[in-house]
């Protein structure tokens, strides 16, 4: 019996060796040799190598089902094959874009696309490894599919305060065209959202969703913080390993999931497909750690962490992705503070969030957006009836910087106030990145939030001057009324000086909001493609607050709102100048009257609407 027993132990421990020696060794960094698409033949068995759990991969069998010609455009053929293992229960998720697979220690390529959503076969397309090596780290091409956030507007734009936001609303109202999903589909690239609620999923789950990317809640192993790569870099993302591109690091962070496919010792390729197929990019690149992966006949996903910067991404391609190890990419600081006020307007709490954004012309102002929501929207002391004021300073580098100053109070439109203050800062940035003249560069953007119990709007009710008739350097005492949402109408007493020298004639006092102000000044800068840099600054920093309340004499003479500047009681021979030669080819916004703005009145509420009296100058 001993002897029976003592003969299974030793044939179970070679049977053990047997099998350990069967299974390839994990592939490392480094030169590898390729098994060229035309000697592929089906029926050829090797293994991939992806994270489930962890940080190091595991082999998965793969058998080859055939070659599939000009799927993906002329001479682009990708490689169909079936996975077993562990695949077999997850299916192919949503992470393992750009798994190696090899055939007899041969790369093959990478794991990039999966046959429709509900397949229950581990099916997959892998792109061949010849086409990844074509990625160029020299060619500045800009895709013209790049995914971006402008190209998921749907046909009808819903009328919002900000462009940015109608588009995040908007996606949100249009359904996933299932019906036409191609049979063979790109693996979605999981978008990880570390330290943000719920709510910023819910909202803007839609406008990822249209994109092709799985909005998923995450976490991150230990702060994403400066871009700068960790030590040990060099020894980083070996075939197999789980890499991410960091569009946000710091407190929050939001990372982009996939598969190394290869790595020559300081370059590496990974995912197979694009990640947002940007062409030249400057991204952070960092290592992972897959927590598990959600086996779905639906949307099977990789849950993972990004743990440390090692690198940076150059280049975002049909594809794949092409990254540098020890490289940097640079990132927008960004400061964000928000306080909590009591209704006496005493400090109540405070929090500070610290993080660094990725700089692209279309994605830079969408995480701008989205992060500030994160910030305001899930403290505990928001509120439905909140209202948000906010203050701040966009540096750039030169020594120019951007004011920011607005109120966003609760409205009946179908928007939450601080997705209003988001697009609205959102909007600021936009403004910036799409100026066609001068990208510019951000130093820094530091941002004060004050939250406020109450709906704090009031709109402008009527006004009454004591006198009708002035004369030059006469100072008049007026008063404005303003009914505020339920509440007392609130009365302010002022005077306001009638300018010395002013011509006799007939005038009107208005006392408007910012908007009646900013309208025509802002259409001319905005259908102005020639704007540089400088002048959009210039014409951001000069729009007026919503929560002040704007005292302006009108005259009945023409004034021009050209570039940025604004060209009051124009005599018509200059109009008829700036209207001809090389003026003509820049808009011109006119106005029949001119407003000279003589005070601005403070208040801690959203101002709306406008009143004006007429007075008579003798």
């Amino acid at each position: 019996m001993m002897c029976f027993i003592r003969n299974a132990v030793v044939w179970l421990a070679s049977l053990g060796l047997v099998l350990a020696d069967s299974l390839p060794p994990r592939p490392r960094a480094g030169p590898v040799e390729i098994l060229k698409t035309s000697d592929i033949r089906p029926g050829m068995k090797g293994y991939a190598w992806t994270v489930f759990q962890g940080a190091e991969p595991e082999p998965v069998p793969v058998e080859i089902i055939g070659l599939w010609k000009n799927v993906w455009g002329p001479k682009q053929d990708i490689i169909l094959a079936k996975l077993g293992g562990k695949a077999r229960e997850t299916n192919v998720a949503g992470g393992m874009s750009g798994s190696p697979v090899y055939v007899d220690g041969k790369l093959v390529g990478a794991i990039s696309l999966r046959m429709s959503v509900f397949s229950p076969d581990a099916v997959c397309g892998i792109t061949p490894i010849e086409l990844m090596l074509e990625i160029s780290d020299f060619d500045l091409s800009q895709p013209s599919d790049a995914v971006t956030p402008e190209r998921a507007w749907a046909p009808q734009r819903l009328e919002l305060p900000s462009e940015l936001l109608a588009q995040v609303v908007q996606a949100g109202a249009v359904p996933p065209l299932t019906l036409e999903t191609p049979a063979l589909v790109p693996i979605e690239t999981p978008l990880v959202f570390s330290g943000f609620h719920d709510s910023v999923l819910r909202e803007f789950g839609p406008l990822f969703r249209q994109l092709g990317i799985a909005a998923v809640q995450g976490g991150a192993a230990g702060t994403l913080g400066e871009p700068s790569p960790a030590p040990g870099w060099q020894n980083a993302l070996h075939p197999g390993d789980a890499v991410a591109g960091v569009l946000v690091s710091g407190d929050m962070s939001v990372t982009g999931l996939g598969t190394v496919t290869y790595n020559d010792g300081r370059r590496i390729l990974a995912f197979g497909h694009p990640l947002f197929n940007l062409g030249p990019v400057a991204m952070p690149m960092s290592k992972a750690e897959v927590l598990m992966v959600l086996s779905s006949s639906f949307q099977p996903t990789k849950f993972a962490n990004a743990t440390e910067i090692v690198g940076a991404l150059k280049q975002d391609r049909r594809s794949g992705i092409l990254g540098i190890l020890g490289a940097k990419a640079e990132m927008i600081p960004v400061s964000v503070t928000v306080r909590s006020l009591t209704e006496t307007h005493s400090v109540l709490k405070e929090r500070r969030f610290r993080y660094h954004v990725f700089v692209h012309q279309k994605w830079t102002p969408t995480l701008m957006m989205l992060t500030l929501f994160n910030s305001v929207a899930g403290v505990n002391d928001f509120g439905e009836e909140s209202t948000f004021r906010l203050s701040g300073e966009v540096e750039l580098e030169g020594g120019a910087s951007v004011r920011l100053t607005t109120m966003q109070a609760p409205s009946e439109l179908p928007v939450p106030a601080p997705m209003l203050l988001a697009g609205w800062v959102g909007d600021r940035f936009n403004r910036l990145f799409l100026n066609a003249v001068k990208a510019p560069r951000l130093k820094r953007v530091e941002v004060a939030v004050d939250l406020l119990p109450q709906r704090r709007v009031a709109t402008i009710e009527n006004a009454w001057a004591e006198q009708a008739e002035v004369k030059p350097g006469d100072e008049v005492p007026l008063k404005v009324f303003l009914r505020p949402y339920r509440g007392e109408r609130l009365e302010r007493r002022f005077t306001l000086r009638i300018p010395p020298g002013l011509p006799k004639g007939d005038y009107q006092i208005l006392l408007s909001d910012a908007e009646t102000l900013n309208r025509l000044e802002s259409a001319a800068g905005r259908a102005n493609r020639f704007l540089d840099l400088e002048q959009t600054v210039s014409l951001l920093n000069r729009e007026r607050a919503n929560n002040h309340l704007y005292v302006s004499l009108v005259k009945s003479s023409p004034t021009l709102y050209f570039d940025d500047k604004t060209l009051p009681s124009l005599p018509a021979s200059v109009w008829n100048v700036l209207q001809t030669g090389r003026a003509a080819t820049r808009p011109l916004a006119a106005s029949r009257e001119t407003v000279d703005q003589q005070a601005a009145l403070p208040f801690d509420f959203v101002i709306s609407g406008s009143y004006s009296l007429r007075i008579k100058v003798n």
